[in-house]
C-alpha cells in the first residue's frame, strides 16, 4: 500500500524535473521559434517558417558580421525581430539605403551593432532606429527547421570584398 502512494509522487517529481530541464534548455541553450514578416526574404519566408535559435550567442557573444540574430525590438517592447548583422562596434556603415542619394557613414558605438533585413525595401531596421545594443540580442538563427521541405542551415550571406575588387569598381 505504501509503495502505491509513492508512484504518483515520483511521477510528479519526474515531471517537475523535466519541466525545469526544458525551461533551462530553452532559456540558455536554444529554442525553436516562428518567424513572420517580409524583411528577411529570401532567407526566410514571410510566414510559417520555424527556426532554431542558439541562445549561446545571447548579448552578442560570438556574433559576427553576416550572422542572422534575433533581438528584442527597440521600437516595439514585447516583440522580437530577426535581422542580419551588418556592422559591429567600431565599424563604419552607410546610414541609409544604398542608392538613396545619401552617402553618410556612421561609426557604430561600443556595445552596439547595426542590423538590416535581407529584403531592404520591406525592412524596418537600423536605418530607422539606429544601432541596437548588443544586450538586446537573444540569440543567433542557425537553421530553418520547418517546413521540412525547406530545412537548411542559415549561412552567412555576406561575401568579403577584397581591396582590389573595390578599387576596380571606382
Amino acid at each position: 500500500m505504501f509503495l502505491r502512494s509513492l508512484i504518483p509522487l515520483r511521477l510528479i517529481i519526474n515531471c517537475t524535473k523535466g519541466f525545469f530541464f526544458l525551461h533551462l534548455f530553452s532559456e540558455y541553450v536554444g529554442s525553436v521559434r516562428d518567424t513572420m514578416g517580409p524583411s528577411m526574404l529570401p532567407t526566410l519566408n514571410v510566414r510559417y517558417d520555424w527556426v532554431y535559435v542558439s541562445k549561446l550567442y545571447r548579448r552578442g557573444k560570438g556574433v559576427k558580421v553576416g550572422d542572422v540574430v534575433t533581438f528584442k525590438h527597440p521600437m516595439f517592447p514585447g516583440t522580437g525581430a530577426a535581422k542580419r548583422v551588418l556592422g559591429m562596434p567600431g565599424d563604419f556603415v552607410l546610414r541609409d539605403t544604398p542608392g538613396s542619394g545619401s552617402d553618410m557613414m556612421i561609426q557604430i558605438p561600443e556595445g552596439h551593432c547595426w542590423v538590416a533585413g535581407d529584403n531592404v525595401p520591406d525592412s524596418r531596421d537600423s536605418r530607422h532606429y539606429g544601432p541596437i545594443p548588443l544586450a538586446l540580442i537573444k540569440g543567433k538563427v542557425l537553421a530553418r527547421v520547418w517546413p521540412l521541405s525547406q530545412c537548411k542551415w542559415i549561412e552567412n550571406g555576406l561575401l568579403p570584398v577584397s581591396v582590389q575588387e573595390s578599387q576596380e569598381t571606382e
